[in-house]
């Protein structure tokens, strides 16, 4: 039994002054709304607007939902209320990961809904055929990539995992072959890195984009089909008469006949949702454009998404000018529920993904950090999303994403008109739809028990991924994860 990990080596072994000079004037912001083409901010609602349909929220799950409400019935006016910028927060923070799953993977999905588990499957890729054709069919200029994720093994213990997976795999339209076990020699010659044991990658279920730009451009689209944007403009208040639903702002009311709320991390309108979600903070790093000479010595010619095995694990990518963005790894709650902008930097965090960068690309000696960031995840103990109705239908809510609502954030765009139109459909009828997850519980209790939790995954991480008791009792609640 080791007592160790390889990153846990890892940060050992790279000395601190390389780690300094790495991180030395990296930028504090993240690297994808760092762009030029960032777009200027909107106006804000100055005023009182009446709508058939009011949006809270100018990410993903909320742009989405705008769209998607237009193309459904074009005539229908369609408001959208962000109270910064679109696409500031979870939408373009992330990794730019945009896959089919709609359950954060097929093991946590059959935890929770295991006989919905073989539709979700297929309504997940349904779901990301039609993102990448509205994409296209729109000309959102995000960097789109369909490479595929490679799960790597960097424990020995993690080998026969990503055997076991490939055996129980099915191919799908997209790749009928489904995913392609890769033993040491096959993954080290896919990417090289000394880190790599096994590989099994699946080239079907994920995408490569660049989050803010998908943001911008759902932007763009929703503003040419009609939909009104209001950006710098927080909604403080939510009440409802007989025949609507009044949204108050600083400066303005919006009177909604239908409203989405898509905050997502932040405090739901809806005080009954509110316990359903923790904020989890999540760090990455990006580097400087890699030379052809570095990008030669690692390979990765198929530029796939990456990510390794470990309770604790690493997401990591390509962007489109040949960066590596490295994050994960640490998850980060903070007392109270505390969302705060002094989070989003961690140099400790940053310090130890500079170290696991390092070792998994020695080739890379010497590289340059230039941006490092974090931001707040919208954590639910199943781990994907729920919903909710209120105020006799007329309002509706999601949130709880965990980190996977790059993809399921249009999903559940389409669940919401579902519940606000009132109609019974597949969607509406689910079981992850109908039932929401067990609420985390008050502090100090809640704090007690995430710090619990994450001080037993990095044992098991030690143990060669056996779990221990709290672990065990976690899973025997439904609490426990296994992506």
């Amino acid at each position: 039994m080791t007592a160790t990990t390889a990153y846990d080596r890892a940060e050992a072994a790279v000395p601190a002054a390389e780690i300094r000079a790495a991180l030395a004037g990296a930028a504090p912001r993240p690297f994808w709304l760092d762009d030029p083409a960032r777009p200027v901010a909107g106006p804000g609602l100055t005023g009182d607007v009446t709508t058939d349909l009011a949006v809270v929220g100018g990410g993903f799950a909320g742009l989405w939902t705008a769209l998607l409400a237009k193309e459904r019935e074009p005539d229908r006016r369609v408001v959208v209320l962000e109270a910064r910028r679109i696409g500031w927060a979870a939408s373009g923070r992330n990794g730019g990961f945009c896959e089919a799953s709609l359950t954060h993977g097929d093991a946590n999905g059959a935890t929770h809904v295991p006989d919905e588990l073989d539709r979700l499957r297929e309504l997940g890729q349904e779901n990301l055929a039609e993102l990448a054709e509205t994409i296209a069919r729109y000309g959102i200029d995000c960097d789109f990539e369909w490479t595929g994720v490679l799960n790597v093994a960097t424990e020995e213990h993690q080998v026969e995992w990503l055997a076991e997976d490939a055996a129980r795999s099915s191919g799908t339209a997209h790749d009928p072959a489904g995913p392609h076990y890769l033993d040491q020699d096959a993954v080290r010659a896919e990417v090289a890195s000394p880190l790599y044991r096994a590989g099994l990658w699946d080239k079907s279920g994920t995408v490569m984009l660049h989050p803010a730009k998908l943001a911008w451009g759902l932007a763009r689209v929703c503003r040419e089909l009609g939909v009104e944007i209001y950006e710098n403009t927080p909604v403080r208040a939510v009440d409802s008469a007989r025949d609507h639903v009044a949204l108050r702002a600083d400066r303005g009311m919006v009177t909604a006949r239908r409203v989405a709320l898509a905050t997502n991390a932040f405090p739901s309108l809806l005080r009954r949702t509110r316990w359903h979600t923790v904020p989890v903070y999540d760090y990455a790093i990006v580097t400087e454009p890699l030379t052809p000479e570095q990008l030669d010595a690692i390979g990765w010619r198929h530029r796939q998404g990456l990510a390794d095995l470990n309770n604790r694990f690493h997401y990591y990518r390509l962007t489109a000018d040949n960066r590596i963005l490295f994050g994960g790894y640490d998850a980060v709650y903070h007392y109270g529920r505390a969302l705060r902008p002094g989070h989003d930097q961690n140099e400790e965090t940053f310090s130890r993904l500079v170290a696991h960068l390092c070792a998994t690309f020695p080739q890379l000696h010497g590289i340059k950090i230039t941006h490092k960031w974090g931001g707040a995840i919208d954590t639910c103990t199943r781990f994907f999303a729920f919903f909710a109705t209120a105020h006799r239908g007329r309002v509706a809510y999601t949130a709880g994403f965990t980190g996977l609502g790059v993809g399921a954030t249009r999903f559940a765009a389409n669940v919401l008109l579902d519940l606000l139109a009132g109609t019974r459909t597949e969607r509406t009828a689910l079981r992850m739809v109908r039932r929401r997850p067990l609420p985390f519980p008050p502090e100090p209790i809640a704090w007690l028990g995430i710090k619990l939790t994450t001080a037993a995954l990095v044992r098991a991480d030690r143990r060669q991924g056996r779990r221990g008791p709290w672990l065990k009792l976690m899973d025997a609640l439904k609490l426990g994860f296994d992506s």
